[in-house]
């Protein structure tokens, strides 16, 4: 019988930490289910709450139809180039890339999305159940890391149907189905709204503000109609947003803001309307703190209450400004260097922070919409306002997604008192026109911001040459340079993050890949153990060490580094794949079995570890589970030498020379010489092959 090859046992790949005249009536009061509350509104207001889009007769409905369509479409040609784009951004990798259910779709990944409340092991600290299963779903329908179209495609469709959401809920607010197509088109065709659709993992933000959406739409008709039929659809879309993003949370604090205005019934009836929701919102959180419990803070968290405060002014400038002004955004923005009154932005962001406040309070005198929206924006930001303790950036443009609807409501009143003074036909044509132009403008930002998302190496170059404090980015760039084999380039990288964020245990974590690599498995090792030193639940900085260990032939410190890894992450397939080569290298073949099945159940597509199962097969002269194991290894990836050569011995050692000759064949074809032994058995019985 042939010797057994345990050379060809692999090790899985290293763990990588990724690290917007008419025939229309114009509304002078507002409904409180069905009856109107004159008293209640401020002189300056009419116009700007008649809900008369609810109950407009067939012309009207076609009219904003078509509307809708045209704004549609507007947006579909703005953003159409991401359909192309193949970039993969810095968490990507948790969503697809590295995700195990995500890659192997079935019932039981669904189970596990929407089962796994408290302690989601698909992506740490968030359960967000229905992402992950539209993400899975995508990659069912052919999506994966090489052919992200799928993905793009739902987020695309996703967008596109967001726009035409947020036309339906003005107009419904506002009775003006022109000003709210305006407006939706401006939303739709934003430059800022792009990273939401070529970023895989921003399927999130894309599907909470779709359900959050239609949840504000039948808020206002329960609130015109009343009803409990409204009222549970919107309760139930709540729920579904929260489920696709917990940063929906303040939905309810919307709410009570639409009553204030424009729906001017705001009362005690009003409030304890909300109570359902602010349940619903508690639990919410309740499982976002005990989900993120052992999730590791960024070294930013111990700013003090000073500092916070002038993030906080900062981003509420940050936001609206980019929005006015799109230029040069990007994927990372870096916290100020000095945070503090000497830092003259910081400063400003202060002065304008507070004379926006008082401007907003002295306009209560003639309307309510200017303050309204400006705190429908900042509630809805709460959440994601200050990420210090969870982002490596000050702010992201896809924060601001959903929260530009309460800036987007001011507009659509600015706009549609604009409108009902614009004095006819001619007025109102020059206004669309200004907005067609505007929106012209857009799509021009929006898609030349498109063409960075079209490698991953082109966005990477990008954010870099655009924050150069994007340390993430060096850390993601590293990445990509590794897997390509650039292990030169990928060490300055890493390198170069760390200089930035010295305590960025994901990129000491990865640096030792390269170390390992080079055969500096010390330096591997130290590398790693800084990482765990910096962040003791980062499971790749285990997984990693490990490898360096197995390099050294240290099986027993690989051992345990492995079955820490696997405690961290019980999906991680690379970990039970890499201690089970190691209980194979010590001739444990029992426990080598164990774990290599583990990772072969976790990760059925991957050809390595099925060879790997062979081969802990083949130790135990178990022959034909060995070949079984070896064929389902070549169907997953024809050109695997190695299989080749373990199945031919596997088949010599019961007999199977058919078989055996055949894949002596195949490696023949492949340019790779079969073992001698496997030939010296073939030749002795069946010399005529």
């Amino acid at each position: 019988m042939p010797g057994v090859f345990l050379d060809d046992f692999e090790v899985a790949p290293p763990s990588v930490d990724r690290g917007r005249v008419s025939s229309e009536p114009e509304a002078s009061v507002s409904p409180m289910h069905g009856r109107s509350d004159p008293k209640q509104a401020p002189r300056g207001d009419s116009g700007a709450t008649a809900l008369a889009g609810e109950d407009e007769a067939g012309p009207a409905r076609v009219r904003v139809t078509a509307l809708m369509a045209f704004a549609v479409a507007f947006t579909l040609f703005a953003h159409w180039p991401a359909l192309s784009a193949r970039a993969l951004s810095i968490d990507d990798d948790q969503y697809l890339t590295s995700n195990t259910r995500v890659r192997n779709p079935s019932w039981e990944s669904v189970g596990r999305f929407f089962g796994e409340v408290f302690s989601p092991t698909s992506i740490a600290g968030y359960y967000q159940p229905l992402t992950m299963t539209s993400l899975m779903l995508d990659y069912a329908a052919a999506g994966d890391v090489n052919n992200l179209r799928p993905f793009h495609r739902t987020s695309l469709t996703l967008h596109a149907a967001n726009t035409a959401l947020l036309i339906l809920l003005l107009h419904k607010l506002l009775g003006n189905s022109w000003v709210a197509a305006m407006v939706g088109l401006l939303f739709g065709v934003h430059p800022m709204t792009v990273e939401t659709i070529p970023w895989v993992g921003e399927r999130k933000t894309l599907l909470a503000a779709f359900f959050a959406l239609w949840c504000l739409i039948a808020y206002v008709r329960h609130a015109r109609r009343g009803g409990r039929r409204a009222y549970a659809a919107c309760l139930a879309l709540y729920v579904l947003a929260l489920m696709s993003k917990p940063t929906a949370v303040p939905i309810p604090a919307v709410l009570v803001l639409l009553d204030f205005w424009p729906l001017r019934r705001l009362s005690l009836r009003a409030l304890l309307e909300k109570v359902p929701f602010l349940i619903v919102a508690a639990v919410s959180a309740i499982v976002v703190v005990i989900s993120q419990r052992h999730q590791e803070l960024a070294a930013l968290s111990s700013l003090s209450t000073g500092q916070t405060l002038l993030l906080i002014c900062h981003n509420l400038m940050f936001y609206p400004w980019h929005m006015i002004w799109p230029v040069q955004l990007s994927s990372f923005y870096a916290f100020p260097e000095d945070i503090s009154l000497s830092n003259g932005l910081l400063l400003a962001a202060v002065a304008v922070t507070l004379g926006t406040t008082a401007v907003l309070l002295i306009s209560l005198r003639w309307t309510r919409a200017l303050l309204t929206g400006w705190l429908c924006f900042i509630c809805l930001l709460a959440p994601t306002l200050l990420n210090k303790s969870y982002s490596p950036c000050v702010a992201w443009d896809k924060y601001a997604y959903l929260p530009a609807v309460g800036l987007l409501l001011t507009l659509a009143w600015a706009l549609e008192r604009v409108w009902s003074r614009a004095g006819g036909r001619t007025g109102r044509t020059v206004l669309m026109g200004i907005v067609l132009v505007v929106a012209t403008l857009l799509v021009i930002g929006t898609r030349g911001q498109l063409r960075h998302w079209r490698t991953t190496r082109a966005l990477c170059d990008y954010t870099i040459s655009v924050s150069p404090r994007a340390y993430s980015f060096y850390h993601h760039r590293g990445n990509l340079r590794r897997e390509m084999g650039d292990l030169d380039g990928a060490y300055a990288d890493y390198t170069q993050a760390i200089d930035l964020c010295p305590n960025y245990a994901g990129a000491y974590s990865n640096r030792a890949i390269v170390l390992a690599s080079k055969g500096d498995y010390d330096g591997a090792i130290a590398d790693c153990t800084q990482a765990i030193s910096i962040s003791p639940r980062l499971a790749a900085a285990y997984g990693n060490r490990a490898l360096a260990f197995q390099g050294k032939g240290d099986w027993d410190a690989a051992i345990r580094d492995c079955t820490v890894a696997i405690e961290l992450n019980r999906m991680d397939a690379s970990a039970y794949n890499n201690r089970g080569t190691a209980y194979a290298r010590k001739g444990e073949s029992e426990r080598a079995l164990a774990d290599l099945r583990a990772a072969a159940r976790l990760e059925p597509n991957q050809p390595a570890y099925r060879r790997n199962l062979g081969n802990a097969f083949l130790l135990r002269k178990d022959f034909l589970h060995a070949i079984a194991e070896y064929g389902r290894a070549i169907a997953l990836d024809p050109a695997d030498a190695s299989a080749y050569s373990a199945r031919a011995a596997a088949c010599c050692a019961v007999g199977q020379y058919d078989q055996a000759w055949a894949d002596v064949r195949a490696l023949r074809r492949l340019g790779a010489e079969p073992p001698p032994e496997v030939l010296e058995i073939l030749m002795n019985a069946k010399p005529g092959e």
